[in-house]
Order: C-alpha cells, then structure tokens, then sequence
C-alpha cells in the first residue's frame, strides 16, 4: 500500500510489555488515519507478565490466561495490526523497513516503516556444552517457554529436576518445582545464591532454600548435560559429580536480544544491549526507539550504564516511547537497581549497590547490618528481619541496601528505593516520617534502624 504525506506508519519489533506498551500509548495519541501501527510477534502470545511464568508452573496461579494482560485480537480491535508468529529478519536502517517471516508458512516480505520501536526483549543463557539442546532442559523467559516446560513436566515419569543458575528465575522455578513434589537441586557457580546480594546476604537465602527441602550445590560449574538412550536429558555433571535430572530449568540469567539491532549497525553498550538517550530513541537514529530487556539504562547511583531486565522498566519505556512516537514528550531517567523475590515465606530484596558494585564505581563506603523484626516485638506475628546498608564515606549519601525477612520484608525496600533516587542520606533517612503502629512496624522502622546505625559510622570516620 502507498503511504499518504499525512499518514505514517509505525512498526514495532516485539510484542510483549515494552513493545505492546508503546504501541498502545501511541494510539491513544494519534488516530489510526494518522498512524498505522504494525506490530510483529515471533511467540504465539502478547501482553504477558512473564515475570508471572514460575508461579504458573508452580501452581499459584492457575492458568497461563491469567497472565495476559492483553490478547493479539484486544491489540487489533484497537486498530494495532498485530501479526504473532512472525519473526523479523532483518532491519534496514538505509531504506526504512524490516524484513519479516511467517513462522507457519515461511513466506518473507518487507514492511516499511517511518519510525520504528525495538522490543526484542532478552533470552536466557544457555551454556555452550553438549547436551543444552536436548529435550528436559527449558529456558523460561517467553510465556511459549513456560507451557513447554509445563508440557516436559506432565510427560516425565521421573521426579528429579536440577535447575541451573540461583538468581531470581532460579530460585523461583526452585520453589515451583519443589511445589510440584519434585526433588530439586539448584547448581549455582556462585558461593551462595542471589548474587544479586552479597553474600552474607545470600546466605540467609540458602539457609531457607536447604530448609525448603532443595539441595544447594555452590560453588560449582555444569561442565555437561547428559541425555538418555531416547535423547532426553537424564542428568546434569559437574566436575566433581552428577545429579540426576528428568527435566533441566536453566536459571542462569539473560542477554539482551539485539542479534537484529547488531546486524543492522545500532549501537551497543558493554552489556551488548542498545544505547538510547532519554526519550529512549536509539542513539543517533532520529527514527528509532527501543525499549524493555533489550536496552541498557543509566543506573543513577553509579552513574554507569547497567543491564536489568525487569517488566516495571519495560512498561515504563513503552509508555515513555509510546508518548514520543505520538507526539507528545517523555523521558526515562535511569534507575536504582530496586528487584524483590521470595522462597516461600522468605522474602528478598535489594536496590542500590552491592559492596563490589561500590567498589567497581570507585566509592568509599561504610556498611551496617541490623536484625529486627517486621512489628512490634510483642505483636503476635513478628518475624526476623535483616537489613543490610551501604552509605558513602565522607557524604553519607544512601548507596544500597539489601533486607531479607518474613512477611513484609520485601516492600520495605520501596523506602530505600525513594531515598536513593532522591539523594538522601542515612543521616535525612533516620527522620523519615514513616507509617507506625504495632502490628505493622517496631516504632523504630528496621529501615531507620539500619539508617541510625549506618549515620553513626559516617559520623565516626567524620571524627
């Protein structure tokens, strides 16, 4: 079709959180005679929570539907020509337009664009070893992956899983498949597990894990995955030892997806994830954003530029660049790190930086910990908590904090989080006006306690 003056068209390469967002927040800025919207989707769904899929799998949730947010015929209905099960080849920045396949048929064709969005999102690490292919072994980053795994759970017989990796995908898929009455170990090459934690830290985590039933295996490198007489995986080797495994759950972490980005000569940060400038356009490209687990974001702590894949950043890009797209204007500051999981009851949490994140941004730091608990000490209820806090040396200024507890452990991190991207430091922390009451907090918040704490050694290197 030939393109009137008036009318441009919009493509966006992606179609979960960052890339949906965009579009949609388009739309509502600029009618379907103004805009067209062309949307592509290699996967069979759109508008997924896929931070959702480990509770899906483990039972919390009870259907994958739950966890779309919004359908490719929600999307049409709203004039956004969405075409799932198509995968964009190539990009070609010279011409305008994108080169797209039908997964289903295999027939290509090229679409123009006038301004395109890049959501292509991360995909899991696989490990370069005999085996990482076989069937068992399960990525979970896209909702397809989680019926796959889902579909590999109902088919085996046996009830041994090994997952590989103890970040957040790992020890969460962990709690679901011990959930589902497998046996579970988790092979982590780290010392202990979250390293998105310091240790000491992450030793609280595998302290809850090995109570849960799971076996911990730190320290250790998969050097293969063993397959069955059928090729179905049947085991997982270390240097030292095997565990056996009739599934594999790959918890290593992701990669930004920019294979297309890379090819077509769009810039690449040291975490190879596109550079965009605040409005999110791609930079040095007038006509291109990109936005969600493929980009890179300014880490306001440290002033570098990090890879974090996270839903809450992806959704807040599409809008930022859905609003730029549409005419209006929007920017995405940066971020502070700020990610919350659990094990059961256990609740994790961190923003900010960690000791070696500090220590790799060149900042002096003191660092205090605490143990409270989540109300008044005589509430019933109250639980243990642990709060870890980093303030910078000669300012005081806030730099991270970790907290590992029971119930209401997780969202106290939201305080950090405030105060971190506000500037503050320990010292205007420990005045904060929080909520109090008994059955929600000690009347010295485990926060403003690990604050006091953290003031006085400041102080203390001050004098």
């Amino acid at each position: 079709m030939s393109m009137s003056a008036a009318r441009e068209r919009l493509v966006v390469i992606g179609g979960d959180a960052a890339g949906m967002s965009a579009a949609s927040q388009a739309r509502r800025l600029r009618g379907p005679d103004e805009l067209e919207i062309v949307a592509f989707e290699r996967g069979h769904f759109t508008s997924y929570s896929a931070c959702g899929i480990p509770y899906w799998v483990g039972g919390d949730v009870a259907g994958r539907d739950q966890l779309i947010a919004r359908t490719p015929e929600e999307h049409r209905a709203r004039d956004i020509d969405l075409r799932v099960r198509t995968e964009v080849t190539e990009i070609d920045v010279t011409a305008g337009r994108v080169r797209a396949r039908d997964l289903d048929s295999g027939a290509e064709s090229w679409t123009s664009y006038d301004k395109l969005v890049i959501a292509t999102g991360a995909r899991p690490i696989r490990p370069d070893m005999p085996g990482a292919d076989a069937p068992g072994v399960h990525g979970v980053q896209a909702l397809d992956d989680g019926q796959a795994l889902l579909d590999s759970l109902t088919r085996t017989r046996g009830r041994g899983a090994v997952v590989i990796g103890a970040g957040y995908i790992g020890v969460e898929m962990a709690e679901a498949l011990i959930n589902r009455d497998y046996r579970v170990t988790v092979v982590n090459r780290g010392s202990e597990p979250m390293s998105t934690l310091d240790p000491d830290m992450g030793r609280l985590v595998h302290e809850a894990m090995e109570g849960l039933g799971i076996t911990m295996v730190n320290d250790a490198a998969v050097t293969k995955i063993l397959t069955g007489e059928d090729g179905r995986v049947r085991a997982v080797a270390t240097e030292d030892a095997e565990y056996p495994a009739d599934v594999v759950v790959l918890g290593i972490g992701v990669h930004p997806e920019t294979t297309l980005a890379e090819a077509a000569g769009l810039p690449l940060g040291a975490h190879r994830g596109l550079l965009t400038d605040l409005a999110m356009r791609v930079r040095g490209h007038e006509n291109i954003w990109a936005g969600g687990d493929c980009v890179e974001v300014l880490d306001l702590v440290s002033g570098q530029e990090r890879h974090i894949a996270l839903g809450t950043h992806a959704n807040k890009h599409g809008q930022v660049i859905g609003t730029n797209v549409g005419g209006g204007y929007a920017t995405f500051p940066g971020v502070v790190g700020t990610a919350v999981s659990k094990v059961c009851d256990l609740e994790i949490a961190r923003t900010g930086l960690r000791e070696k994140d500090a220590r790799r941004a060149g900042l002096r730091f003191e660092t205090v910990t605490i143990e409270s608990t989540s109300r008044a000490g005589y509430y019933p209820g109250a639980s243990p908590m642990t709060v870890k806090m980093l303030a910078e040396q000669r300012t005081g200024r806030l730099l991270g904090v970790q907290i590992v507890g029971r119930e209401g452990a997780a969202k106290r991190v939201d305080i950090a989080a405030v105060a971190l991207t506000a500037g503050m430091t320990v010292e205007q922390m420990t005045s904060l006006d929080l909520g109090y009451a008994p059955p929600f907090s000690p009347v010295w918040d485990p926060v403003l306690v690990a604050a006091r704490k953290a003031s006085k050694a400041v102080q203390q290197r001050r004098s």
